[in-house]
């Protein structure tokens, strides 16, 4: 009796070794997606009316390739609204430190991305064209900078996660004495820190 109970044990412990190290992962895709083709007869208890019909979801194994994939393309995703966030500066009228309504639009954009991405810290940098002199320009640049990190801790994002710092005309995105130059020049820029 006591060998019986021995051998239960191991061959329950086995098992759950066994169990225990199927490298897999499961995933839930709404009932209806790509794990069952039309056309292949199988149902779920969703599909048939049965006791669990209000279940939406599914469930289908997913190979570590494919969830390697999936985390790759995610990274990827992640990647390019970091390089979008960084790369689309806000653009000031000459002479002002005024935000324009395409201006706000774009700091929307941004708190709901810095709100998604509690870990990032960013540097509001403030720019100028190249008239005016020196003092002065760095001080317009840090006034276009404090507006837009106002703005941003207006629409909730934590202002220890924001800090500025002004250029002035020092760092020109284009050079030349052209408007378009000097337009693009009069901006704010941002800089992630993670």
């Amino acid at each position: 009796m006591k060998r019986n109970a021995v051998f239960a044990a191991i061959i329950a412990v086995a098992l759950l070794i066994t169990i225990g190290c199927a490298k897999k992962t499961i995933v839930t895709e709404p009932y209806g997606g790509s794990s069952y083709p039309a056309d292949t007869g199988q149902q779920t208890a969703a599909g048939t009316g049965a006791a669990g019909s209000d279940q939406s979801q599914d469930v289908r194994e997913e190979s570590l390739e494919e969830a390697g994939g999936r985390s790759r393309m995610l990274s990827a995703a992640a990647a390019a609204e970091r390089e979008e966030f960084e790369n689309q500066d806000i653009l000031f009228e000459f002479d002002s430190a005024v935000l324009s309504e395409a201006a706000q639009e774009i700091l929307r954009s941004k708190a709901r991305w810095l709100q998604a991405n509690t870990d990032a810290n960013v540097i509001i940098e403030g720019h100028c064209d190249d008239r005016g002199t020196n003092e002065y320009n760095l001080a317009l640049g840090e006034k276009r900078a404090l507006n837009t990190r106002n703005f941003l801790v207006t629409l909730g994002v934590d202002p220890s996660r924001l800090s500025t710092v002004s250029y002035g005309e020092e760092r020109p995105l284009e050079t030349g004495p052209t408007e378009e130059a000097r337009a693009k020049n009069r901006r704010a820029h941002f800089v992630i820190e993670l």
